[in-house]
């Protein structure tokens, strides 16, 4: 069946739409230290506001999938791109803490709900096969290119000034909705969903979801009030108790719990957390190591993390000719072991290394994420009835984003607690190496998920004998 050309425009506008979320991310993160100079933001606010937009962003994403079921997907994803818009304009012109705290909750609550808008409508203009495999892997290459550019745009935006950090994705995002207006169209014979809006589902998932994130963030430095971070975790696991009652006696769940049913897509989501758990806590301690250890500049770091987006290239070239000739799943556990060589290697990190010695371990994660990030996205929501793609779209970004809040207070409550009170270039090494270990077991996980996820399909694949 052939694709026009306007379909591919819808997808050229949504691959904007989810690079310039990640772009978003990256830069933020290379321009918190100058935020902290000029407005004297103690660590606690500086941590928070981090913390606010992975709070909006992972506590909302199931009602923004389910909401785009419900709404329509082009109406909720072009106004949560102009409230995105808004609030990183906001954030831009902050003097206060408090003021960067609501801009970021805002932004990724509009993050939340315009992702899983965006993906579902790529998955319901395209339709089932190739065509959508490859129009899936442009989209999530897209993704990771975003976040790994990110770290070279904002340590370039940062020398001019941190509040570019916002005002860029205020450009960005005004050329992205100019684009979209004209290019995204209500599909024909597309009715909105049937039955009512799950109020209590909605406010239940969406505190259970919070409370669990904020309970991940807390993690970081687990001495610190034990007890808060321990109520965190037993009142979100409470909350997401009492949504799965309500949604298994709702007339109209907000989350329809037989989609559980599909092993692929639980498999497909937990390998998505441990995925975004390796890579941002990976990420996170590389920029510790290059800064703090060796002394290399913003911009210096963020150039050497750019070999790991090479992504950006192979996922729609190689990737989509490795799927069509072996499958998804294949695909998915080559890529894995990828990651696993590429975090093994660099355990042997010196303080005298030169970034030959790094650039192995930084283009075996971009074949990762080529091989992983796209085919999962496709495991995810292949064979997930039209109207439920939003929500199918809101599990696998919800699981991208809580394996990253998860994996960077992992290695941080490691190398914090292996650091303990000494100082020094050798102890802060002896403690990253100590943190390398959590992306190595996460990869690990995944690889022993997605090798159960091919022997389940060969075995599937097997004749079933018959008796004469």
């Amino acid at each position: 069946m052939p694709v026009s050309a306007r379909s591919w425009g819808v997808l050229a506008v949504l691959c904007g739409a989810i690079f310039l979320e990640g772009i978003d991310v990256a830069m933020l993160n290379v321009a918190l230290p100058s935020i902290r100079a000029d407005l004297g933001l103690s660590t606690g606010m500086l941590s928070g506001v981090v913390s606010a937009y992975v709070l909006g962003y992972g506590g909302f994403m199931l009602l923004g999938g389910r909401a785009a079921d419900l709404l329509g997907r082009r109406r909720m994803f072009l106004l949560w791109l102009v409230v995105f818009l808004v609030f990183s304009g906001l954030g831009g012109f902050a003097d206060e803490g408090w003021v960067l705290l609501v801009a970021r909750f805002v932004t990724g609550v509009a993050a939340a709900f315009m992702t899983p808008a965006g993906l579902s409508l790529i998955t319901t203009t395209f339709p089932e096969g190739p065509v959508r495999n490859r129009a899936l892997l442009i989209y999530a290459g897209t993704a990771a290119g975003g976040f790994a550019l990110g770290l070279v745009i904002g340590g370039l935006l940062t020398a001019f000034g941190w509040r570019w950090v916002f005002f860029a994705p205020v450009l960005m995002s005004a050329v992205i909705l100019a684009a979209a207006i004209p290019l995204l169209r209500k599909p024909d014979g597309e009715r909105p969903a049937a039955g009512g809006f799950d109020l209590t589902g909605a406010v239940l998932v969406t505190t259970a979801m919070m409370l669990l994130v904020y309970g991940v963030v807390r993690l970081e430095h687990p001495a610190d009030g034990w007890p808060l971070t321990v109520a965190a975790f037993a009142g979100g696991l409470a909350l997401l108790a009492a949504f799965v009652a309500v949604e298994r006696r709702a007339a109209h769940p907000l989350v329809r719990l037989g989609i559980f049913r599909s092993k692929a897509l639980v498999r497909a989501n937990v390998t998505a957390a441990l995925l975004t758990a390796s890579f941002f806590g990976f990420q996170f301690l590389v920029t510790l190591y290059l800064q703090e250890l060796r002394g290399w500049s913003t911009i210096q770091t963020g150039l050497a993390m750019l070999a790991a987006a090479a992504d950006v290239v192979l996922a729609p070239i190689l990737t989509p000719w490795l799927v069509n000739r072996y499958g998804n799943a294949k695909v998915v556990f080559a890529g894995l072991l990828s990651g696993l060589l590429a975090y093994a290697l660099f355990l042997g990190v010196g303080l005298d290394w030169v970034y030959a010695a790094m650039l192995p371990s930084m283009l075996l994660i971009g074949l990762m994420f080529a091989f992983v990030y796209g085919p999962l996205t496709i495991v995810a929501t292949d064979g997930i009835a039209e109207h439920e793609q939003g929500l199918a779209g809101g599990l696998i970004n919800s699981s991208f984003q809580f394996g990253a809040a998860l994996g960077l207070s992992a290695v941080t409550a490691v190398n914090v607690a292996a650091l303990g009170a000494a100082t020094g270039a050798e102890a802060g090494l002896a403690a990253m190496r100590a943190a390398l270990v959590v992306p190595v077991t996460a990869t690990l996980l995944a690889a022993v998920i997605a090798a159960v996820g091919l022997r389940a399909r060969a075995r599937a694949a097997e004749p079933v004998p018959v008796r004469a």
